[in-house]
């Protein structure tokens, strides 16, 4: 298991490589393709669509296939997506590799986060977690490389991530028999049952009753809302309020998903002592924290609330998933996660499409108080999760 331990670290990687590449690159693409800024809130919900619809039915297909093949095809997928984007002539074709992006990046979430919280401890699921924020964190950089050249510069930065995805997805072919042997063995240390992979469907309807999961799935759709409004409009936010160039906006960015990535590799420590839901309360507390010095007038000085906050989410959507066997069950737990991950991006998706248009309308001053509002959104829904589980287990 540790080998393959190891490469499910690489695999992490390549999960955060894609999902900030569009956020730092959009305030030079929407000038190349002479649209509206706001466009990039429809824009996203394509990929949003794809990568939320395909989590509600990537349980069966990784009962069917393993999580191996699921996981070498949909990196395949995310590789094809940017390379496809990168040779886009305007925003229709654009779109279009978006969704093959979409569809790649959702099989390969559900899949691993269902993977590892039935085969390893959250402190690995953190870790793992955090080498999404190394793959999040360096594709704005490598961007940002790119970004200060001439006009079509962006699409360089999209074929150097895909070269890296494709290199992923080799080592990812090489070792399928490793997942196939872990699905089969039963692992003392980590609880779990072989018969998992041979359970019966059930239908969402059937699923979606358990107590406490609608507002568990609602909790996380707010986590999303906040991380995909920073990563999407984060660059747009400081290139219009703080007059930044967009390579230094992208730097900016980096700095927050940097917080993600320092965040969980503290957090992976602090889960050996303290429960899941403890180390969520926490991040969300810092989180906060982190909104609050972003909307105070410190000029510059408040740009360091990006750290703060990227620190604070760190946590929550790692340990939200990893307890999702513990508060749900584990014979279920591919279907749960993929419910979970669609219904999050969906919430998510909207909070980002509504925040575009409206901020576009308005202005982008409002960013950190609506990043407040959907913290305490979190946070209550996160409450209303535990009260109904507790009443569940009495």
């Amino acid at each position: 298991m540790t080998a393959l331990l190891i490469i499910i670290y690489i695999v992490f990687i390549s999960l955060g490589l894609p999902d900030s590449l569009f956020g730092v690159s959009w305030p030079v693409v929407h000038n190349e393709f002479g649209i509206a800024e706001s466009f990039a809130s429809l824009y996203s919900i394509i990929t949003g669509v794809c990568t939320g619809g395909v989590s509600f039915v990537a349980g069966r297909l990784i009962r069917k296939l393993g999580t191996g093949k699921v996981t070498f095809i949909s990196v395949l997928m995310t590789a094809a997506g940017l390379v496809g984007i990168s040779f886009s002539p305007n925003i229709a074709v654009m779109m279009l590799f978006s969704i093959i992006l979409g569809y790649g990046a959702g099989a390969i979430d559900t899949g691993l986060n269902n993977f590892v919280s039935l085969h390893y401890k959250s402190q690995h699921m953190n870790w793992l977690h955090c080498f999404w924020g190394i793959g999040v964190t360096a594709s704005p950089m490598i961007m940002s490389a790119f970004l200060g050249g001439q006009s079509g510069s962006w699409r360089s930065g999209y074929r150097v991530i895909a070269a890296i995805q494709l290199a992923i997805a080799a080592i990812v072919l090489l070792s399928l028999g490793k997942w196939k042997r872990a699905e089969c063995d039963v692992n003392a240390e980590a609880g779990t049952d072989a018969s998992l992979n041979s359970v019966p469907d059930k239908s969402f309807m059937q699923l979606i009753r358990s107590k406490g999961l609608p507002s568990s799935i609602l909790s996380l759709g707010f986590y999303c809302g906040m991380e995909f409004l920073v990563g999407t409009w984060g660059a747009t936010y400081l290139v219009n309020i703080y007059a930044l160039e967009p390579a230094a906006a992208a730097k900016w960015v980096s700095l927050y998903y940097g917080g993600i990535m320092l965040g969980r590799l503290v957090s992976g420590f602090v889960s050996m002592k303290l429960k899941d839901d403890t180390v969520i309360h926490i991040g969300i507390a810092s989180a906060f924290l982190g909104m609050l010095v972003l909307a105070m007038p410190l000029g510059s000085y408040s740009l360091l609330g990006l750290l703060l906050i990227g620190f604070g989410f760190g946590p929550v959507f790692p340990s939200v998933l990893h307890s999702v066997p513990r508060r749900f069950g584990k014979e279920y737990s591919a279907d749960i996660t993929g419910y979970h991950m669609g219904g999050a991006y969906a919430v998510g998706f909207a909070v980002q499409l509504s925040f575009g248009y409206i901020a576009s309308w308005t202005t982008f001053k409002i960013t950190p108080f609506v990043l407040i509002a959907l913290c305490a959104g979190l946070f209550t829904a996160q409450q209303i999760t535990l009260r109904r589980i507790a009443k569940k287990v009495e």
